[in-house]
Protein backbone atom coordinates (compact mmCIF):
# COMPACT_ATOMS: atom_id res chain seq x y z
CA UNK A 1 0.00 0.00 0.00
CA UNK A 2 2.00 2.85 -1.41
CA UNK A 3 0.85 5.36 1.15
CA UNK A 4 0.69 3.82 3.98
CA UNK A 5 2.20 6.06 6.86
CA UNK A 6 0.82 8.80 4.92
CA UNK A 7 -2.04 11.38 7.09
CA UNK A 8 -4.45 13.70 5.28
CA UNK A 9 -6.38 16.29 6.22
CA UNK A 10 -9.74 16.08 4.82
CA UNK A 11 -11.84 19.57 5.34
CA UNK A 12 -15.60 19.13 6.40
CA UNK A 13 -18.42 21.48 6.57
CA UNK A 14 -21.68 21.92 6.23
CA UNK A 15 -22.60 21.42 1.83
CA UNK A 16 -19.50 20.07 0.48
CA UNK A 17 -20.12 18.21 -2.42
CA UNK A 18 -20.47 14.33 -1.60
CA UNK A 19 -18.33 12.89 -4.40
CA UNK A 20 -16.10 15.76 -4.01
CA UNK A 21 -15.39 14.66 -0.26
CA UNK A 22 -15.73 10.78 -0.11
CA UNK A 23 -14.31 9.90 -3.41
CA UNK A 24 -11.16 11.36 -2.50
CA UNK A 25 -11.21 9.87 1.33
CA UNK A 26 -11.98 6.24 -0.35
CA UNK A 27 -9.40 6.52 -2.79
CA UNK A 28 -6.55 7.61 -0.39
CA UNK A 29 -7.85 4.99 2.42
CA UNK A 30 -7.56 2.12 -0.11
CA UNK A 31 -4.09 3.27 -0.76
CA UNK A 32 -3.13 3.18 3.19
CA UNK A 33 -3.09 6.40 3.59
CA UNK A 34 -4.81 7.79 7.02
CA UNK A 35 -7.76 10.51 6.65
CA UNK A 36 -8.93 12.49 9.09
CA UNK A 37 -12.00 14.70 8.44
CA UNK A 38 -11.45 17.72 10.02
CA UNK A 39 -14.37 20.75 10.57
CA UNK A 40 -14.98 23.71 12.98
CA UNK A 41 -15.84 21.36 15.87
CA UNK A 42 -14.80 17.02 16.89
CA UNK A 43 -17.47 14.65 16.45
CA UNK A 44 -19.93 16.67 14.76
CA UNK A 45 -22.02 15.44 11.30
CA UNK A 46 -21.87 17.16 8.87
CA UNK A 47 -23.99 16.72 5.84
CA UNK A 48 -23.36 16.83 2.23
CA UNK A 49 -25.19 18.94 -0.30
CA UNK A 50 -27.11 15.53 -1.16
CA UNK A 51 -27.47 14.52 2.56
CA UNK A 52 -24.26 12.14 2.69
CA UNK A 53 -22.68 12.38 6.74
CA UNK A 54 -19.57 12.83 7.43
CA UNK A 55 -18.29 13.23 10.95
CA UNK A 56 -15.34 15.36 11.85
CA UNK A 57 -12.55 13.11 14.04
CA UNK A 58 -11.35 16.90 15.08
CA UNK A 59 -11.52 19.90 15.54
CA UNK A 60 -9.28 22.98 13.24
CA UNK A 61 -8.09 24.38 16.45
CA UNK A 62 -6.95 20.65 17.21
CA UNK A 63 -4.74 19.62 14.47
CA UNK A 64 -1.73 21.10 13.10
CA UNK A 65 -0.15 20.80 9.81
CA UNK A 66 3.53 19.79 10.71
CA UNK A 67 1.51 16.72 11.83
CA UNK A 68 -0.07 15.60 8.19
CA UNK A 69 1.24 15.48 4.47
CA UNK A 70 -1.34 17.02 2.48
CA UNK A 71 -4.77 18.31 3.02
CA UNK A 72 -7.77 17.94 0.76
CA UNK A 73 -10.45 20.60 0.19
CA UNK A 74 -13.48 19.41 -1.03
CA UNK A 75 -16.29 21.68 -2.91
CA UNK A 76 -19.72 22.32 -2.90
CA UNK A 77 -21.24 25.47 -0.75
CA UNK A 78 -18.42 24.25 2.00
CA UNK A 79 -15.45 25.94 0.84
CA UNK A 80 -17.58 29.57 0.82
CA UNK A 81 -17.53 28.49 4.87
CA UNK A 82 -14.60 26.97 5.29
CA UNK A 83 -12.55 30.02 3.81
CA UNK A 84 -14.23 32.03 7.19
CA UNK A 85 -12.44 30.07 9.52
CA UNK A 86 -8.96 31.89 10.14
CA UNK A 87 -7.36 28.18 11.27
CA UNK A 88 -8.52 26.97 8.06
CA UNK A 89 -6.22 29.49 6.76
CA UNK A 90 -3.45 28.97 8.31
CA UNK A 91 -3.67 25.37 7.37
CA UNK A 92 -3.14 26.08 3.91
CA UNK A 93 -0.93 28.59 4.73
CA UNK A 94 1.21 26.33 6.02
CA UNK A 95 0.92 23.66 4.15
CA UNK A 96 2.02 25.69 1.12
CA UNK A 97 4.77 27.18 2.95
CA UNK A 98 5.83 23.53 3.28
CA UNK A 99 5.33 22.36 -0.29
CA UNK A 100 2.74 19.56 1.38
CA UNK A 101 0.44 18.43 -1.37
CA UNK A 102 -2.95 20.61 -1.53
CA UNK A 103 -5.81 18.93 -3.50
CA UNK A 104 -8.73 21.27 -4.36
CA UNK A 105 -11.46 20.65 -6.79
CA UNK A 106 -14.73 22.89 -8.32
CA UNK A 107 -15.27 25.43 -5.56
CA UNK A 108 -12.31 24.58 -3.44
CA UNK A 109 -10.55 27.22 -4.96
CA UNK A 110 -12.05 29.79 -2.66
CA UNK A 111 -10.32 28.52 0.13
CA UNK A 112 -6.86 29.12 -1.74
CA UNK A 113 -8.05 32.58 -2.65
CA UNK A 114 -8.99 33.50 0.85
CA UNK A 115 -4.99 31.90 1.92
CA UNK A 116 -3.75 34.18 -0.51
CA UNK A 117 -1.55 31.62 -2.77
CA UNK A 118 -2.79 31.60 -5.93
CA UNK A 119 0.02 34.36 -6.97
CA UNK A 120 1.00 33.20 -10.35
CA UNK A 121 -0.47 29.55 -10.12
CA UNK A 122 -1.70 27.37 -12.60
CA UNK A 123 -5.22 26.12 -11.39
CA UNK A 124 -8.82 24.80 -12.76
CA UNK A 125 -11.63 24.82 -11.14
CA UNK A 126 -15.47 24.93 -11.45
CA UNK A 127 -15.82 27.66 -14.29
CA UNK A 128 -18.28 29.31 -11.95
CA UNK A 129 -15.22 30.50 -9.91
CA UNK A 130 -12.89 30.98 -13.24
CA UNK A 131 -13.16 35.12 -12.67
CA UNK A 132 -12.12 34.41 -9.22
CA UNK A 133 -9.29 32.28 -9.47
CA UNK A 134 -7.62 34.97 -11.82
CA UNK A 135 -8.35 37.80 -9.69
CA UNK A 136 -6.66 35.97 -7.16
CA UNK A 137 -3.57 35.80 -9.43
CA UNK A 138 -3.57 32.66 -10.60
CA UNK A 139 -3.89 31.40 -14.48
CA UNK A 140 -7.06 29.21 -15.30
CA UNK A 141 -6.92 26.71 -17.55
CA UNK A 142 -10.02 24.09 -18.16
CA UNK A 143 -8.48 20.76 -17.74
CA UNK A 144 -9.51 17.88 -15.77
CA UNK A 145 -6.30 18.19 -13.62
CA UNK A 146 -3.92 20.85 -12.92
CA UNK A 147 -0.65 20.25 -11.15
CA UNK A 148 1.73 23.75 -10.05
CA UNK A 149 4.37 22.12 -7.94
CA UNK A 150 2.14 20.85 -4.81
CA UNK A 151 -1.40 22.66 -5.91
CA UNK A 152 -3.13 19.92 -7.02
CA UNK A 153 -6.49 21.49 -8.68
CA UNK A 154 -9.32 19.43 -10.51
CA UNK A 155 -12.85 21.32 -11.64
CA UNK A 156 -15.95 18.81 -11.24
CA UNK A 157 -16.88 14.62 -9.96
CA UNK A 158 -16.29 13.46 -13.53
CA UNK A 159 -12.72 14.20 -13.27
CA UNK A 160 -12.13 12.89 -9.89
CA UNK A 161 -10.24 9.54 -11.35
CA UNK A 162 -7.71 11.63 -12.72
CA UNK A 163 -7.59 13.77 -10.35
CA UNK A 164 -6.90 11.31 -7.37
CA UNK A 165 -4.58 9.25 -9.10
CA UNK A 166 -2.67 12.73 -9.63
CA UNK A 167 -3.11 13.89 -6.25
CA UNK A 168 -1.85 9.91 -4.79
CA UNK A 169 1.24 9.78 -7.10
CA UNK A 170 2.44 13.31 -5.68
CA UNK A 171 1.55 12.58 -2.14
CA UNK A 172 3.44 8.83 -2.70
CA UNK A 173 6.50 11.10 -3.09
CA UNK A 174 6.41 12.98 -0.10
Amino acid sequence: MRLEGKKVIALVEQDFEDLELWYPVLRLREEGAQVDFVGKTANQIYYGKYGVPAESDYALADVSATDYHAILVPGGWAPDKLRRYPEVIQLVQSMNKDKKPIGQICHAGWVLISADILQNKQVTSTPGIKDDMTNAGATWVDRPVVVDGHLISSRRPPDLPVYMKTFSDILSKQ
